[in-house]
């Protein structure tokens, strides 16, 4: 195997661990395995591993994601209802999504945890995973304690509401009766709050930097490849036995860790020939191993933009593009809130263009229902790597799913058009049809987007154990959001990082 730049490349033995994909959980995954030096650790990077960021991608006050065509950026087409087409965009860099995502770094919910331990086991109750929550992180509001952590690689520090928009989002929350949530990560009642997020002084703080640009670097045990594309899983005799790269290169290892993403992962394995027969026969994919849960459902949360006008020129943000978000339950919704109503302090057109002021432009409340719910698929249609996946959302498809988005399209023109707001919001930007649930539906739907949150593609239970390994296939394990049966109650880019941490765990204790 040829040396491409990397971290740490020293052509070494057979790696014992292959990791593929260095996002969110694979970062973590391999810089914790790697602790153990006798363990040769090998990552492999679809898209560049910089030896340093550029400016941009660190700036918090920007979401290199939202921007159409950013290099590091991967888009799959999808659909996230019938005749409605999207496109979804993925991290393709060093640190993957937590490189060009919002920042937003929210823990899951014991209600999720609960969810998780009855499909994988105790490993996944809540109180298993709060140690790894805090090893993950160091707390720069609370430091180490309790809930929080105060040694570890990833920093996170709650926006501080000082910006005047920020400041009346909070008032009108109180006004409107909401109650306040100061420590989103505490699990304490649902409402509103600052954001918890990874960055430090303005600094968005991906895993690549956190976990594989700091101590680990010198760790003659862990090799880091950029630029290495896997098309597929080699199995010999119900063995993982390594990948095969885009170039035709076979990568050997003990053990491989597919850590690409939700919609990357079951790709992968769908190539390989592992998935259900029947999709994989009419692909034209020989099946190496009839696993009919990989891509049969798909988790996300739906999402909404509301504009509002500022009254009058406000000053642009100065630490992050985040203000306050407000969580509350649906009708009947659990008590830990699953509508979240998200604020921006940048306008849209700023985080499609890469700009942090836009002068008169408005600025918008991201409003999402986070009901953990399974209604999309990913299917593979072709043997040829370069043809996408058919990738299904299945949004809005029942009465409570558009009941609950009207809920969450109210909750936040109520926040728009409350008097504590008025201070510095002239109204929204468009009329928001709230009084008619028919004329309402239609406009979300002419509106609709995505979290970009996708989780369940690999779930845990019928497809992969609690640690990730497959069902029946030796040497072969999934370690990123894919195992998660449904998305959480919050964004999952928090519990993405504690996914590594957790299976590297498993890893290391065999």
């Amino acid at each position: 195997m040829d040396e491409l730049d990397g971290l740490g490349a020293r052509g070494r033995r057979r790696p014992d661990v292959l990791v593929v994909g260095a996002g969110g959980a694979g970062a973590a995954l391999a810089a914790r395995l790697a602790e153990d030096p006798d363990r040769e650790v090998l990552v492999l990077e679809a898209g560049p591993v910089p030896s340093a960021f550029p400016r941009e991608l660190l700036d918090a006050r920007l979401v290199p994601g939202a921007r159409p065509g950013h290099p590091a950026v991967r888009t799959y087409p999808a659909r996230l209802a019938p005749g409605m087409p999207y496109t979804a965009a993925r991290g393709r860099v060093l640190g993957g999504s937590t490189t060009v995502n919002g920042g937003y770094f929210v823990r899951a919910r014991r209600a999720d945890f609960d969810r998780w331990a009855a499909a994988g086991g105790d490993t996944w109750s809540y109180g298993r995973a709060l140690p790894f929550m805090r090893a993950l992180e160091t707390d720069l509001d609370h430091g180490a304690a309790a809930p929080h952590g105060g040694r570890g690689p990833i920093p996170v520090r709650r926006t501080d509401l000082r910006h005047p928009a920020a400041a009346a989002f909070r008032a009108a929350a109180r006004e409107l009766g909401h109650p306040d949530e100061p420590d989103k990560n505490a699990q304490g009642p649902a409402g509103f709050g600052p954001v918890p997020s990874n960055t430090a002084g303005g600094r968005r703080v991906n895993t690549g930097l956190a976990y594989l640009l700091g101590a680990a670097a010198g760790r003659p045990n862990l090799t880091v490849l950029g630029g290495r594309p896997v098309r597929s899983v080699v199995v010999r005799r119900g063995r993982a036995a390594g990948v095969v790269t885009e170039d035709g290169t076979v990568v050997e290892a003990g053990e491989t860790v597919l850590c690409a993403g939700a919609l990357s992962t079951p790709h992968l394995l769908h190539l390989s020939g592992i998935g259900p027969a029947a999709d994989l026969e009419r692909a034209g994919i020989p099946v190496v191993h009839d696993l009919p849960a990989v891509g049969a459902a798909l988790s996300d949360h739906p999402q909404i933009i509301v504009e509002w006008t500022p009254r009058r020129p406000l000053d642009e943000p100065s630490g992050s593009w985040l203000g306050g978000v407000l969580h509350l339950p649906s009708a009947g919704g659990p008590a830990a809130g699953d509508l979240e109503i998200l604020q921006s302090l940048v306008p849209m057109a700023g985080l499609a263009g890469g700009k942090v002021a836009v002068p008169g432009m408005p600025l918008a409340f991201l409003v999402s229902v986070q009901t953990p719910r399974t209604s999309g698929s990913l299917r593979t249609v072709s043997a040829d790597p370069d043809v996408p996946p058919e990738i299904g959302y299945g949004y809005l498809a029942t009465g409570a799913d558009r009941r609950r988005m009207r809920e969450a399209v109210r909750a936040a023109v109520a926040i728009v058009e409350s008097g504590a707001f008025g201070e510095v919001c002239a109204g929204p930007a468009e009329p928001v049809p709230v009084d008619d649930d028919r004329v309402l539906d239609a406009w979300i739907r002419a509106r609709l987007g995505t979290s970009q949150h996708t989780c369940g593609t690999v779930p845990m239970g019928p497809a992969v154990d609690a640690l990730g390994r497959v069902h029946g296939l030796r040497g072969l394990r999934v370690a990123d959001t894919s195992i998660l049966p449904a998305a959480p109650l919050r964004g999952p880019a928090a519990t993405a990082v504690l996914i590594g941490e957790i299976v590297a765990d498993g890893v290391r204790r065999g």
